[in-house]
């Protein structure tokens, strides 16, 4: 399996992954982005930015990149990355299905993406992954699933994603929304020919939102990979915006707000790999203190205090604007 690459490295951000959802396309939700990312939000301007990025990941120890065929370009701009720097074949690459960006590089649409967990959408999506990252490519997830999506049930995205198993693609799904562990649960159960079809799970988890922490658990313990996103929600726990609880716990450490809150993640004992969404090579910086970063008890019973009720939380997230 690809993750056993991460879990053999010996430096020590190998469990801190980057994803590109905040630098593949113009707009995105995070706090604060328009004083990341400037006015220059052009193709060109974010491909090198996306470079750049990546550049730092790499010379910090980071090995595992998240895309997404909904965020934008991504794909395409860490394919470019990946053939300009073919000493890079140490990075795992991972992205995802189900979504569809249509934006059309603009910040004010509509509607930014469209969900589709058909099996028709797989294949259309899959095609356009292999166009431009081919045998680069070692995970494929299942974008955003709920305990109602389609791709829980359809036995011929089942058989398909099976086949693509078979052929050495690692196959995974990742949840979002007030119900992230009954989906997990869901997800767990899925079979084919007896075998357990997902090998891994990409879930939200952080200081105000840990209501997948047991079904990630429990899928940890099932043999799946767990992978973290929004481990900084969507820059709510990022200064200025922290919370005051992790502002003094952030003092007591001498790190920023954004590297405790990323530690609080990383002592999960299920956590295989927690990605930054940095839009800065500064934010990277910083979120890779993370592993350094040595909480105690007392400060973590402090910082779970944070923990807001999912549907609240969910509810905030979904009324955040698009930068």
């Amino acid at each position: 399996m690809p993750f056993d690459r991460l879990a053999t490295a010996t430096t020590p951000t190998c469990h801190i992954g980057l994803g590109l959802a905040a630098v593949g396309r113009p707009g995105y939700i995070n706090l604060g982005r328009e004083d990341d990312l400037g006015e220059d939000r052009g193709v060109d301007a974010l491909r090198a930015r996306t470079h750049e990025l990546l550049d730092a990941a790499y010379a910090q120890g980071v090995r595992y990149i998240d895309a997404a065929r909904s965020y934008g370009r991504s794909e395409e701009f860490l394919a470019d990355w990946l053939h300009a720097r073919p000493g890079a074949d140490d990075v795992v690459v991972g992205s995802k299905w189900g979504y569809t960006y249509t934006a059309g590089w603009t910040t004010d649409a509509e509607r930014h993406e469209v969900k589709d967990h058909s099996l028709r959408s797989y294949e259309r999506q899959r095609a356009e992954s292999d166009a431009l990252l081919g045998d680069r490519l070692d995970l494929y997830q299942i974008h955003s699933v709920t305990p109602d999506s389609p791709a829980l049930t359809d036995k011929d995205l089942h058989a398909r994603l099976a086949e693509a198993a078979a052929q050495g693609l690692s196959v995974g799904f990742s949840t979002s929304g007030p119900a992230q562990a009954d989906a997990i649960r869901a997800a767990l159960a899925v079979t084919v020919d007896g075998a357990p079809l997902f090998r891994t799970v990409q879930s939200t988890y952080n200081a105000l939102e840990t209501s997948a922490g047991p079904a990630l658990a429990e899928a940890h313990d099932a043999g799946l990979t767990v992978i973290v996103k929004e481990g900084m929600a969507n820059g709510r726990l990022a200064d200025p915006y922290a919370p005051d609880a992790l502002r003094a716990v952030a003092a007591e450490t001498s790190q920023g707000c954004d590297a405790v809150a990323l530690a609080l993640v990383l002592r999960r004992p299920w956590a295989g790999v927690v990605l930054s969404g940095a839009a800065t090579t500064g934010q990277l910086a910083a979120n890779l203190h993370a592993a350094v970063v040595d909480l105690d008890e007392e400060q973590a019973e402090r910082l779970g205090a944070l923990v807001e009720e999912p549907g609240a939380y969910w509810e905030r997230r979904g009324r955040l604007p698009w930068h």
